[in-house]
């Protein structure tokens, strides 16, 4: 018998499952209010979820999206059989044998989710990968899995008895972070569930009824068993912490990159120009201000890339004030709307999208929404451009910091001016980035110079191909 095959067993004969797994309930309504969130009010139509058990995220599902098609999956047959019988007649719900880990479907959906069952993947990172590209562009994934410190009591007692203790380790924010898929952005957060069993030998045997006892470990024997429960209750009350994380990510709508900068001024559309000529790109300036004293970026770009049959999408809102995006609307007496922020209908078949941001990261857009929140939102990876001299180690780790701390992956850094190898050494170590390209001052800036900087770059395959 196979890991998955003693996985799905355990589950299988797991009958009382609904009565004792009250923190997988709370897990899936509490994955279900974050999935809600987000898609607030865009509802997603197509529905993957993985290890459904016996249904406590797929009913919350159908209630926040009556009209979506649902396909539950799960290892365990008996629990889609389960989910059967408390979910009749649901003509918009699929039920199907499957492992996560070997999916056998093609989608593409609009949402794939999965409360409580990533714990159990052997390869956690290769499976979201997987998982990823059965996404329709531009959507979501959610996820909640058990992280570092869960059962600290029990791991407690274990200890106390001298028992090697059978349960898996769970992994650190830090490392799920990085796992993610580099086709977008996601970012975990963590909760703490408290759980307070009526005894350590009633936490023992919830763990059996649930089929949650299984370990490739090797267990504890009956002697020793003894000994961790006499060691559990010498420690008074039982209470067992659940440390859940809850992970959200959601797919490029469109290949691309959004090139941000450490600051303005700092040649974010040169560098966007060498970029579109390099990878035979689009582009799209969403926010654009300070035409009154300068031509507007795109048509600086559309000049400098010298590209032939170029596509240039119009900026969502023009201004003419040299000011920040949100001031420079103030100052027409206009707002920006950040839900009219949405990416150019591009055809995937004519090349990368290069989307230039205004400003820096934090760069203000509207009340309460920043440039950083527009990138979350388009889910692009990121090439950020900075100076290369004196001051930029501290303005690029801070700006790398900043994007990732919102689940933004980083493709690479473009520093412009003299080359300055003690900086981009200092960059390259402590920002754990790559540095995409050097680019020395040109004089004069037109095409041909454009064409000298992007010979520079790398492929649009090597960039957008699996970093490592």
């Amino acid at each position: 018998m196979t890991r998955k095959d003693r996985i799905a067993a355990s589950f299988d004969a797991a009958q009382d499952y609904e009565q004792a797994a009250r923190v997988q309930r709370i897990a899936a309504s509490e994955l279900a209010r974050r999935i809600a969130a987000c898609h607030a009010p865009d509802a997603p139509l197509r529905i993957l979820e993985t290890g459904c058990g016996t249904g406590f995220l797929t009913r919350e599902l159908r209630r926040l999206f009556p009209n979506a098609h649902i396909t539950a999956t799960d290892i365990a047959p008996r629990m889609l059989e389960r989910l059967a019988h408390r979910m009749p007649d649901d003509s918009r719900l699929t039920l199907h044998h499957m492992d996560a880990e070997a999916p056998n479907l093609t989608g593409p959906f609009d949402l794939i989710c999965s409360s409580l069952a990533m714990q159990w993947f052997g390869q956690r990172a290769h499976t979201l990968h997987l998982l990823a590209s059965l996404l329709a562009p531009g959507g979501q994934m959610a996820f909640a899995t058990l992280g570092a410190d869960s059962f600290r009591q029990w791991r407690t007692a274990y200890a106390h008895a001298g028992v090697p203790c059978p349960m898996p380790d769970y992994p650190t924010l830090d490392t799920l972070q990085g796992e993610w898929p580099a086709c977008g952005a996601g970012l975990w957060h963590e909760a703490e569930i408290v759980d307070v069993p009526a005894s350590p030998l009633h936490f023992l045997r919830e763990l059996r009824t649930i089929g949650a006892n299984h370990t490739d470990r090797l267990p504890a024997s009956a002697g020793q068993l003894r000994r961790v429960l006499a060691a559990a209750e010498q420690a008074g009350p039982m209470v067992v912490s659940y440390h859940v994380a809850y992970g959200l990510f959601r797919s490029n709508q469109w290949p691309g990159v959004f090139v941000t900068g450490t600051d303005t001024d700092v040649g974010k559309t040169v560098s966007a120009a060498a970029l579109v000529h390099a990878w035979n790109a689009a582009y799209w300036k969403p926010l654009q201000s300070g035409t009154d004293d300068a031509p507007s970026d795109s048509s600086t770009l559309r000049h400098l890339a010298g590209r032939e049959n170029l596509r240039i999408y119009p900026p969502a809102a023009t201004f003419g004030a040299s000011l920040s995006p949100e001031d420079a609307a103030r100052h027409a007496h206009a707002r920006i709307d950040p839900d009219s922020l949405a990416l150019p209908h591009h055809d995937a078949t004519h090349g990368p999208l290069v989307v230039e941001g205004a400003g820096g990261v934090f760069v203000p857009i509207a009340p309460d929404y920043l440039m950083i929140d527009l990138m979350v939102r388009l889910a692009l990876p990121v090439v950020l451009v900075a100076r290369s001299q004196l001051g930029t180690i501290n303005h690029t780790l801070l700006s790398l910091a900043a994007l990732r701390a919102r689940g933004l992956h980083v493709r690479g850094v473009i520093l412009n001016g003299p080359p300055e190898p003690i900086g981009r050494a200092a960059i390259e170590r402590h920002g754990r980035v790559r540095i995409l390209a050097e680019f020395p001052p040109v004089t004069p800036m037109g095409p041909d110079a454009v064409a000298t900087l992007a010979a520079r770059l790398p492929s649009w395959s090597d960039v957008s191909g699996p970093q490592p």
